[in-house]
């Protein structure tokens, strides 16, 4: 297999991308007043609501090939970590309205080059439920904005009716042998258990001289046991939460993280996030584990900290991890214009967090 090099020229931006982003920035920017409004406190304009906020390690193994050991992966090692599981909309609504989920990850003591502006020794990675991000392009990612900020003053029981028919149009597509929606799922995802999740980069990132994808897998024998799993959102509309609260009262959470390294140029386009990455081409190999284990993973300082003070961003890199693509270039920017909103109106300011020992216990 031929695994393509990395080089400064593999990103072709178009011409009006930075008009596009500008407007995702204003149209969040107003979404989150629309929230604030109502809550009376400004919370992250997507995955605003916390299922659980934990530390732990990540493992690095030590006999990579080549094409693997890079950045972060070049050497065999262990990092602690920080991770916060979240559901995906920019409001706390009740798990009824069960849409995509996210995964943030922040791996700490990390060496090499960092991208520009960022001072800590880490190594952030943001992922969410489903291999491809629906608005491939940062046009895209502007014209979904704007169907969520029209949507965002509506009231909670229509945005559970619509989540209800996207994941209902899902189980239809499937009945008749089709593949699921992108689409549908980032707004009706089923009420399947956070932590046997997979979750995914969507877009392409720099892997040192090469280019890729990540996944992170669930792995553990207790994680497996989740599959069939399935929330009564009509029990508990926070349930989400208490099913990881249960699991990590008694359980590991092991995860492997896997790259997916890019092989075709046209079929695989660095450019358009809406585009899978066919596994056939180019299958998921492991380059680490993500080991979460047994605490209390929903404590009121912590998650505090978590929720209000620490920020998970794509440009919190290393050089060699430097995210690619339209979305990814939209997401350096919108994070961080977002994120100074954020704390800026709730007077608290943010942390770009070096240190795991800065986390309350």
């Amino acid at each position: 297999m031929t695994y393509l090099r990395y080089s400064d020229d593999v990103e072709r931006p178009a011409a009006d991308e930075q008009e596009a982003i500008d407007g995702i920035v204003r149209g969040m920017t107003q979404e989150s007043k629309t929230v604030a409004e109502r809550e009376g406190h400004t919370v992250r304009a997507s995955h605003a609501k916390s299922t659980a906020c934990v530390v732990g390690e990540l493992r690095v193994a030590g006999d990579l090939p080549s094409e693997l050991a890079q950045g972060l992966f070049a050497r065999a090692g262990t990092h602690p970590v920080a991770v916060r599981f979240a559901q995906g909309p920019g409001e706390r609504l009740g798990d009824r309205v069960s849409t995509h989920r996210g995964m943030s990850i922040k791996v700490f003591d990390v060496e090499g080059e960092r991208l520009p502006g960022h001072g800590a020794a880490t190594q952030d990675f943001v992922l969410a439920s489903g291999t491809t991000f629906p608005a491939g392009t940062a046009q895209g990612f502007l014209r979904q904005a704007k169907k969520i900020g029209a949507a965002t003053p509506l009231p909670e029981g229509v945005k559970s009716a619509a989540s209800a028919v996207a994941r209902g149009y899902n189980r239809a597509l499937e009945a008749v042998g089709l593949p699921p929606s992108p689409t549908a799922d980032f707004y009706g995802h089923p009420f399947t258990h956070p932590l046997a999740e997979h979750y995914f980069s969507q877009a392409p990132l720099r892997w040192g001289d090469h280019v890729a994808k990540l996944c992170v897998t669930p792995v553990s024998a207790a994680q497996g046991e989740l599959v069939d799993w399935r929330l009564d959102p009509a029990a508990d509309e926070d349930g989400f939460r208490h099913a990881a609260t249960d699991y990590f009262a008694a359980h590991d959470a092991v995860f492997a993280i896997k790259a997916q390294l890019w092989t075709d140029a046209e079929r695989q386009p660095i450019e358009d996030a809406s585009v899978d990455w066919s596994q056939d081409e180019s299958p998921y190999r492991t380059v680490a584990t993500l080991v979460l284990p047994t605490q209390a993973s929903y404590g009121a300082e912590r998650v505090r900290f978590f929720d209000e003070v620490m920020t998970f961003r794509p440009a919190h890199a290393l050089a060699a991890h430097r995210p690619l693509g339209s979305v990814m270039r939209a997401r350096l920017q919108v994070y961080a214009a977002l994120s100074q909103y954020r704390h800026g109106a709730n007077g608290i300011a943010e942390a770009d967090v070096g240190s795991v020992e800065a986390i309350p216990a």
